[in-house]
């Protein structure tokens, strides 16, 4: 029988930085800090253009230092965090994996450290920058969508980048029913209610869906070739990375080289929230230690959230202890989704990253490749069999989809009504 829950005690989104609109993205970010700054965002704007003409450095190391402490309000540490973010990749990685840097200049480091100290997050461009952070409508009043997107900042790989960035955005914006019933999924659990319980997780399985559906955006807007050869390098980090195995010495901030791990879509917090709703278990050695790694990349509120949903009571034991066919089988359509949209990520991988670094390896020996063979070719070799976050891929990605599926629930109404359709 259900209970009701006091409302003190309702879980809510409230104070994690989330928000009913547009779920982790930053709301109507800032496109412009002020004139103290514009040495930043002189540079920042033109990271493409510089670093095809291997100039970044150059203007970098020109840089003022400036007082960080300057930045006043959240929306202004977030945009320099971006900015001085975007100019750091450029500046590591504007000569390819063979002539990187040791040290990033004092003028670089010292404030974007002391920004990333302010903001609880790391040193290095993150998904909360680039996907979450780096975003404004050409038209206010039009809607969200390919063409009415732009980014603020750019990385080498002229429109296959902002196809990636902003099908990545699009990805977090059709989350939102589902972020948004986690709460009624939580509060209805602890009130004993199976029908709100079931809605709530409705709307969570149809923005599974509409997530994996979105996501085939890249195949529209994102050259494999371009993302491989190109784009690739400058989304990865200094840690478990053999390009810079020592790491990076940010000037100024202490003499001890320090490592990062590069962009990741593992820095999401949507796929941790359901992962904890849902019951799913990583295993350490599997890819938990890397998946429990990335919420250290996540913003700090973000962090909690996935942290506050697993010290939930379990929705699958609630499910479990039911007698309610709807709640079974809509709870089991969620993992079924979730597995759908991990396995459509590994095609994904495979399209953009697997295939052409098999045919960058076949291509090196031959003496006049084509154009697209010549852009695979110059991708780090370091990187053929690893994620910009320095995970082994697909090794990883495999292992996660797998411990998906361990989650489903075994010998109930939902699997054989399942099992029925597909006959």
């Amino acid at each position: 029988m259900a209970s009701t829950v006091p409302d003190q005690n309702l879980f809510s989104l409230d104070r994690y930085h989330v928000s009913t609109e547009v779920g982790f993205i930053l709301p109507e970010p800032l496109d412009e800090l002020p004139a103290y700054f514009q040495p930043w965002m002189d540079v920042a704007r033109r990271i493409p253009e510089l670093v095809d003409a291997h100039q970044l450095r150059f203007h970098v190391d020109r840089m003022p230092l400036l007082n960080s402490q300057l930045l006043r309000g959240y929306r202004e540490l977030r945009l320099a965090h971006l900015a001085l973010g975007m100019m750091t990749m450029g500046y590591v990685w504007q000569e390819g994996e063979k002539e990187t840097v040791e040290i990033l200049p004092r003028a670089l480091a010292v404030p974007y450290w002391a920004v990333s100290e302010r903001l609880g997050l790391p040193p290095i461009l993150t998904h909360a920058d680039a996907v979450l952070a780096n975003w404004r409508k050409r038209d206010p009043e039009g809607p969200f969508d390919m063409s009415n997107l732009e980014m603020l900042f750019s990385l080498p790989g002229g429109e296959s980048v902002h196809g990636f960035f902003m099908a990545a955005f699009l990805v977090e914006l059709s989350a939102v029913p589902g972020l948004k019933s986690i709460p009624a999924v939580i509060n209805g659990v602890r009130g004993g209610d199976s029908e709100e319980v079931a809605a709530a997780l409705e709307e969570v399985g149809r923005a599974l869906q509409s997530m994996t559906e979105t996501l085939k955006l890249l195949h529209v807007y994102v050259d494999p070739a371009v993302f491989y050869g190109i784009m690739r390098i400058f989304l990865s980090g200094w840690k478990d990375n053999p390009s810079m195995s020592k790491g990076l010495v940010y000037e100024g901030v202490q003499e001890e080289p320090m490592e990062f791990s590069g962009g990741s879509a593992a820095e999401s917090s949507l796929l941790h929230c359901f992962d904890e709703l849902l019951g799913v278990k990583h295993e350490a050695k599997g890819g938990g230690d890397f998946l429990l790694r990335m919420r250290d990349y996540m913003p700090p509120a973000h962090k909690q959230l996935v942290q506050d949903i697993s010290a939930q009571p379990s929705l699958k034991r609630f499910v479990q202890e039911q007698s309610s066919e709807r709640l079974t089988q809509t709870f089991q359509l969620c993992l079924t989704r979730l597995l759908a949209f991990r396995s459509y990520h590994i095609s994904v991988v495979s399209r953009f990253i697997t295939v052409p670094a098999a045919r960058a390896r076949q291509l090196r020996d031959k003496k006049s490749p084509d154009d697209e063979g010549e852009m695979v070719t110059k991708a780090p070799t370091a990187l053929e069999e690893r994620g910009t976050g320095g995970s082994g891929i697909m090794v990883f990605l495999k292992t996660v989809r797998d411990e998906t599926r361990k989650s489903l629930l075994s010998d109930n109404s939902a699997e054989k009504h399942q099992a029925d359709e597909s006959c």
